[in-house]
């Protein structure tokens, strides 16, 4: 099942982060635990963890966008699993 990577919100005051960086790609294989990116807020950069092993399917959000908390950034899910469920919802939102 292919899961959903949202902007966290990484303290009481956050309302917004900006993807500073990209530490994989779409098609990159992933780790729980590995760093899949760089968020910058107002006050400091952190390295965001993936929760779950799989593939990059999806990249939402470009590096230098800024997007509020609970935005979603990515889709990880196995190598070829059919993401279009899960596109779908998001363009519900």
């Amino acid at each position: 099942m292919a899961n959903l990577i949202t902007m966290p919100k990484l303290g009481l005051t956050m309302k917004d982060g900006v993807v500073a960086k990209w530490c994989k790609n779409e098609g990159d294989a992933v780790k729980a635990g590995e760093r899949i990116l760089e968020i910058t807020t107002d006050k400091l950069t952190n390295s965001l963890e993936s929760e779950y092993e799989g593939t990059i399917r999806k990249i939402l959000v470009q590096e230098g966008e800024k997007v509020p908390c609970q935005t979603p950034l990515c889709i990880i899910g196995q190598k070829d699993e059919d993401i279009s469920q899960c596109l779908a919802e998001i363009k519900e939102q």
